[in-house]
């Protein structure tokens, strides 16, 4: 397979049906950089059983259903960097990806003070559906990704990227970019370090989230197999057009390289 060509999961149970895309895209399948790129919340797909959730189609496009501008950032730095990058398809209001199995944020039935109707008293069976259907996949495509490169000796830096809202329930989130990490990562403390000596306050540590026990992919996916890694959040006033995706691709790309010279991996 090209490393150009998007390596895709098949439909895995009756909540997905012929006409519904995969869970996940593997784009730059094969690549030879350290880097391993997610993209937890990149897509917005909702399945057609589900019926859009019964939210309008409007609030699709704000922040309560994607990380935007992710998938996009994701792809160009894939290229820059000749890095992997998996990315989920489906909603975060359909199954969070970065939440625990059974959390009560992972399926919610308000957003950010919009309520989401088809999430409204789910039964313990839809709620599995939807992890075996869209959840398992791609966290189980990703272990797949780590065990290939430990099988070939390949280091590997996970990097999760995500956006976030530059305005949430009425507060200003005034970082431009923030590193979420449990002080156990060099990687994700010299990225830190460079974005500070760029941005100096305008770089958040731990803003506007914090690795708190909510995570699951990093904790999940790096901490057991001791990997560097770091979950790198973005303002979505930064990224939601074309120019500035590709301008926070260029700037990452950068900062990433030299975190990685300056660690020595």
């Amino acid at each position: 397979m090209s490393k150009n060509d998007f390596d895709s999961a098949g439909p895995s149970t009756a909540l997905l049906g012929p006409d519904d895309p995969a869970p996940f895209v593997v784009e730059n399948p094969g690549a030879g950089s350290p880097f391993l790129l997610l993209g937890d919340h990149a897509g917005r797909e909702i399945p057609r059983a589900l019926g859009g959730l019964d939210v309008a189609p409007g609030e699709l496009d704000r922040h309560i259903a994607w990380d935007i501008g992710v998938a996009s950032v994701g792809a160009d730095l894939a290229r820059r960097l000749d890095a992997t990058f998996i990315r989920q398809r489906y909603s975060r209001l359909v199954v969070d990806c970065n939440r625990e199995p059974g959390h009560a944020g992972a399926m919610p039935a308000v957003s950010d003070g919009t309520a989401i109707p088809g999430n409204t008293d789910l039964s313990p069976e839809a709620a599995a559906q939807r992890r075996s259907a869209i959840f398992a996949p791609y966290h189980d495509r990703i272990a797949a990704e780590l065990d290939a490169r430990a099988a070939r000796g390949k280091p590997t830096v996970l990097v999760a990227l995500h956006s976030f809202t530059p305005v949430m329930a009425g507060f200003v989130r005034p970082w431009r970019y923030g590193v979420v990490h449990a002080d156990d990562s060099a990687f994700s403390a010299a990225v830190l370090r460079r974005l500070r000596g760029e941005l100096g306050e305008a770089a958040g540590d731990n803003q506007p989230y914090g690795m708190d026990g909510h995570d699951f992919t990093i904790p999940h996916h790096a901490w057991g197999r001791r990997l560097e890694y770091l979950e790198l959040e973005i303002n979505q006033g930064l990224i939601g057009e074309a120019e500035g995706q590709e301008a926070a691709a260029a700037f990452v790309a950068g900062l990433l390289s030299a975190a990685l010279a300056e660690i020595g991996l």
